[in-house]
């Protein structure tokens, strides 16, 4: 098991959720000296398919991504629908929420992680791909996501 249970050991991205993305953004742009990328606003529901908790969601989120070398910092700003972001950013205020990986056979790593416990909180599509947030707060201490890409 060189490379764990998700078949690699290489943190892709960061997730931290935020109020106001334009600002947010800008802070980040002028702390590292970069462009303010533009945000996105993740894929309508019928295409994006969002499930949290087990139920189909209309939430969506205002994403801004910095490509900091080998790693992405990724900005969300969630609207109000329930999600994993509007849970935590409730809960927690603005911050981290999460750390990525990129992964293969999300249905098998899902599986894989359900059966240590640590349970899949939302999962969706988007343009190339698909995530799931699991949750593993109890054990690692952070929420881990995987990505898969498609090939």
């Amino acid at each position: 098991m060189a490379n764990g249970i998700l078949g690699t050991k290489t943190i892709t991205q960061i997730g931290i959720l935020v109020n106001d993305i334009e600002k947010v953004s800008q802070a980040y742009a002028d702390f590292f000296g970069v462009e303010k990328p533009n945000f996105i606003v993740t894929d309508a529901p019928d295409i994006a398919q969002t499930e949290y908790r087990g139920s189909r969601t209309e939430a969506r989120a205002k994403l801004a991504f910095f490509d900091m070398g080998s790693l992405q910092l990724e900005l969300i700003e969630p609207d109000h629908n329930p999600s994993t972001w509007r849970e935590y950013l409730d809960e927690h205020g603005e911050g981290p929420h999460h750390i990525a990986f990129v992964i293969e056979g999300m249905k098998e790593k899902i599986t894989l992680l359900e059966g240590k416990q640590m349970a899949l909180l939302q999962k969706g599509e988007y343009t190339g791909g698909r995530y799931a947030y699991m949750d593993t707060m109890n054990e690692l201490k952070v929420i881990i996501e995987l990505l898969e890409n498609d090939k």
